[in-house]
């Protein structure tokens, strides 16, 4: 087989990767401020002791975390539009899927974060009159941020990952731009493997730096 990769010029990068790059990374930053926002009140239902709270929580996040991700997608893309009367798009189908779907997992993360935090901690902020809320904003949950960002930034780099997966759904992604520049000019063969080397250097050089990050966090413990 003889790979060529001269269809990779300028106007292939900007009118096709670069495209789909964009909107890949705009997804995964949306998807990860909300997932973690959403997931980070679900971890406080379920750490709040109320059955009323605990338990629907709980069930969101088992669901969830039950079902494999593509179905998701596919499922948001075609219930939704029958449930509000007309079509969304792909593009804000994947954002409000992914930012639902990964709320489930940054809030098992932030679960474990906020139980690392010594009780003692937690019962000092009640002994200076603080309320729970209080407590929690104030005391815990930068902490527990702190102590859970490496897994964070982990999670996060396998949601950029995970975004190839609305290819699904014809949004316009990092692998759909390829692959569409693949089929213009006929390597489909060599857009499949640059697909492959730009996932590989993004994630390889996220992981890196997760990494270092750890190290430092590792340092001021």
């Amino acid at each position: 087989m003889n790979l060529d990769f001269s269809f990779l010029d300028a106007g292939v990068v900007t009118g096709f990767i670069l495209k789909g790059l964009i909107f890949s990374m705009q997804l995964t930053l949306v998807a990860m401020v909300g997932g973690i926002v959403l997931g980070t009140l679900l971890a406080l239902m379920r750490l709040s002791g109320k059955k009323w709270l605990v338990i629907p929580a709980a069930f969101y996040v088992n669901t969830l975390r039950s079902i494999p991700l593509v179905m998701v997608i596919l499922w948001f893309f075609l219930l939704i539009p029958l449930l509000i009367g007309r079509p969304m798009g792909a593009e804000l189908s994947a954002i409000i899927t992914f930012t639902v779907f990964e709320a489930a997992y940054y809030s098992e993360i932030m679960r474990a974060g906020i139980q690392s935090v010594p009780k003692g901690q937690v019962n000092a902020g009640y002994a200076v009159g603080m309320s729970y809320a209080q407590t929690m904003q104030l005391v815990v949950l930068p902490q527990a941020f702190r102590n859970m960002l490496p897994v964070l930034m982990t999670q996060t780099i396998i949601l950029f990952q995970d975004t190839s997966l609305v290819y699904a759904i014809g949004a316009y992604d990092l692998l759909k731009g390829l692959e569409i520049a693949g089929k213009n000019f006929n390597r489909p063969v060599e857009a499949y493997l640059v697909a492959a080397l730009v996932y590989f250097v993004i994630c390889f050089s996220l992981s890196m730096a997760v990494r270092q990050l750890q190290n430092k966090i590792a340092i001021i413990r």
